[in-house]
C-alpha cells in the first residue's frame, strides 16, 4: 500500500506505541525482579551490582531502541532536528550504560571477583565497544558539517545495518545476563520453577518482545520516513551539488 510523503503509515503509531508498551514493562519487570528477589538497589553496598541490569536495560536496550525508531516516528519534522534527537538518545543510552558497567566493575573489585570470564561479559564489552564505534562514525558522518551528501548516502546503509546489529546484540547479551544471574543465585532450584526464575524467564520474554517488534518496525520498506525537500539543501556541500545525488529515506 503506498501512501503519500505527508501520510503516516495507518498500522505505524500502533505498533510503535505497542513497543513503547513493551519497552516500559521491561523496565518495570527489571525494577520489580531487583526490588522483590535482589533487595533493591544501593550504590556503596553490596547492593551496587544491581545497578548494572537495570542501567544495561535502560540504556541498552530501551533507549537504544527508541533511538533507531526516531526516523519511524518524527516523520514531518526538520531532519537536523531529528538526527539530533536520534543521536542524544544515543548519548543517553552511552552515558546509562556506562554508569551500569562502572557499577558492576567496581562492585567485582570490591569483592575480589574476577572479571571478563563469561560469555556474558565477553559479549556486553564487545557491544558496548560497537556501539560507541557505532555512534562516534554515525556523528562524523551525519551531524559533523564536513561529511559530503554523497559519503553519507554510500555509508547509510551500513550504518542502519550496524545499528539494527547492535541492538540485537544488546538484548541477546542481556539474555545471558539474566541466565547467569539466575544460575549464580538460584543454582539447581532454578529447575523448580521458583518465583524469582519464572519472573526473570517472563523478562527475558519481554526483553526478546521488545526486540522483535523493533526490528519489525525497522523492517517495513514503507515505513521509512519520506524524503523532504529541504533535506539536499541542508545536506549537500558545493561538491556534492554538482553531483546530481539525491536524498534516500531513512
Amino acid at each position: 500500500m503506498e501512501h503519500s510523503p505527508a501520510s503516516v503509515p495507518a498500522a505505524l503509531p500502533y505498533y510503535v506505541a505497542f513497543s513503547q508498551l513493551l519497552g516500559l514493562t521491561v523496565v518495570a519487570v527489571t525494577g520489580a525482579w531487583l526490588g522483590l528477589y535482589r533487595g533493591g538497589i544501593a550504590w556503596e553496598s553490596s547492593l551496587q551490582f544491581n545497578v548494572h541490569p537495570l542501567c544495561m536495560v535502560i540504556g541498552m536496550i530501551f533507549l537504544q531502541g527508541d533511538a533507531l525508531l526516531v526516523y519511524r516516528v518524527f516523520r514531518r519534522e526538520a531532519k537536523r532536528t531529528t538526527k539530533i534527537l536520534h543521536g542524544l538518545l544515543h548519548v543517553f543510552a552511552f552515558i546509562i550504560a556506562l554508569v551500569g558497567l562502572v557499577a558492576v566493575f567496581d562492585y567485582h573489585k570490591k569483592k575480589g571477583y574476577a572479571d571478563l570470564y563469561s560469555l556474558h561479559s565477553w559479549c556486553g564489552i564487545l557491544v558496548f565497544v560497537l556501539y560507541f564505534v557505532q555512534w562516534l562514525v554515525g556523528f562524523s558522518f551525519f551531524l559533523f558539517p564536513g561529511a559530503s551528501f554523497s559519503l553519507r548516502s554510500r555509508y547509510r546503509p551500513q550504518h542502519i545495518f550496524f545499528g539494527a546489529t547492535i541492538f540485537l546484540f544488546s538484548v541477546g547479551t542481556a539474555l545471558l545476563g539474566l541466565k547467569e544471574a539466575l544460575l549464580f543465585k538460584l543454582g539447581s532450584k532454578y529447575s523448580t520453577f521458583e518465583p524469582e526464575g519464572v519472573l526473570a524467564n517472563v523478562l527475558g520474554l519481554l526483553l526478546v518482545c521488545f526486540g522483535v517488534v523493533v526490528l519489525y518496525i525497522l523492517a517495513q520498506a514503507d515505513w521509512k520516513r519520506p524524503s523532504q525537500a529541504e533535506e539536499q539543501a541542508l545536506s549537500m556541500d558545493f561538491k556534492t551539488l554538482t553531483e546530481g545525488d539525491s536524498p534516500s529515506p531513512q
